[in-house]
């Protein structure tokens, strides 16, 4: 769906309302689908993406969040053909939101229980040759989308047959509030995260995960592995590695930002670390002997395991230890430590000209850090050891 460029909400419907013809039917599977609208050519800004871009927005009770990320869409500076909310049976306005912007929406005859499987919901209903993913609680910085596209024209990613060997690509992660414990730790990870791992997985073509809450795929690829798996709960960290399994890349866009919203407290992000953890365990346990024929993808697996778990407990658990019944100077490790993380975070908090809040946010890093290694530990427990698997996908916040 073209985009359309207007300063409020009430702009945005109004322009819609008077230049959209909608046409709500059911669909083969009993779903209630308000096709994409037609599209007044006075609308049509930018330069359109060669093959069309789709864009799925799956939502679960999101209506305080859904049009916010719908506008960003719109306002993006290149146009897209579609967009699809998933109103995956919420119980609150989410459907309704997403409606007033003259989107397409679809809503299951009963919810789906998961995000892979809403997505694959609509994924039949895609007519473009890129389509991309984004959750409901997400914005996009207005460009975001054209330079994440930007990557897949990249002339040097070749095969012997001529075809682009880029099957996703990812954008950076900023978190849209920084303000409780919880959200700043999360500020700090994901500028460590995406300014020094992040980068060197690009190199190799293999970043451990394409973000699911702001990731681009070709459309032929997404049919080829079956679209989002719902064998693990790391449905977009599953998905990633079955790309590398058709020796097709990943891509990062370190310029292309968007802002979800994450955790505000322990509650909801226990939830959040929950699924992660239990999601990269799942992948590793589904992966393991793909993963061990990919000699940077095990790399990466092995780093990210040692980092959540054995770096956390030397760096929480044995230097502590150490301290007190060896020698004070076992405290000198954190020396070494803490600027392998604040040196990367503060480079870019300075160019993002955010470095007070990052340097207020340190903390609450090491706090997420530790909290989070409690988490893998456990997930690699009960699904390794005591065979009790999550099965259940539940939202990081309410």
């Amino acid at each position: 769906m073209p985009r359309a460029t207007f300063n409020k909400v009430s702009s945005v419907v109004g322009e819609w309302t008077e230049r959209v013809t909608e046409v709500v039917r059911p669909t083969r599977d009993g779903a209630l689908v308000q096709q994409a609208p037609v599209i007044d050519p006075a609308v049509r800004q930018g330069k359109a993406i060669k093959g069309g871009l789709a864009v799925l927005i799956p939502a679960y009770n999101e209506g305080k969040f859904v049009g916010e990320t719908i506008k960003s869409v719109l306002e993006q500076s290149v146009p897209v053909d579609q967009i699809i909310v998933i109103d995956d049976c919420s119980t609150d306005n989410t459907g309704e939101v997403a409606r007033s912007f003259g989107v397409s929406v679809m809503r299951p005859p009963k919810n789906c229980g998961s995000k892979a499987t809403a997505l694959n919901f609509a994924l039949p209903h895609v007519t473009c040759e890129y389509t991309l993913a984004i959750d409901a609680d997400t914005t996009l910085a207005h460009d975001a989308i054209e330079k994440l596209m930007r990557v897949f024209d990249d002339k040097t990613a070749i095969d012997e047959s001529g075809e682009s060997t880029i099957a996703a690509v990812c954008g950076m992660v900023i978190p849209r509030n920084v303000r409780t414990m919880w959200e700043r730790g999360r500020y700090i990870e994901y500028l460590y995260a995406f300014t020094f791992y992040k980068p060197v997985q690009d190199y190799y073509d293999r970043p451990l995960i394409a973000s699911g809450c702001f990731s681009a795929y070709r459309t032929d690829v997404l049919r080829q592995v079956g679209g989002w798996s719902t064998r693990t709960v790391g449905e977009d960290m599953d998905l990633t590695w079955s790309v590398y399994m058709l020796n097709k890349s990943v891509r990062f866009a370190e310029d292309a930002v968007c802002y979800p919203v994450e955790p505000h407290n322990y509650h909801f992000i226990s939830k959040q670390l929950n699924r992660w953890s239990h999601g990269f365990a799942q992948c590793v346990k589904v992966h393991w002997k793909e993963v061990l024929e990919v000699p940077f993808l095990r790399t990466m697996v092995a780093v990210a395991t040692w980092d959540a778990i054995m770096a956390v407990l030397g760096f929480f658990v044995l230097l502590p230890l150490l301290a007190i019944f060896v020698h004070p100077l076992f405290l000198v490790g954190y020396l070494i430590d803490i600027p392998t993380v604040a040196v990367p975070v503060l480079y870019k908090a300075i160019q993002r000209g955010e470095l007070g809040r990052a340097l207020a946010s340190l903390p609450g890093f090491f706090v997420l850090r530790f909290v989070n290694a409690i988490f893998v530990i456990r997930a690699f427990w009960r699904e390794f050891v005591a065979n009790k698997p999550l099965l259940v996908f539940e939202k990081g916040h309410g």
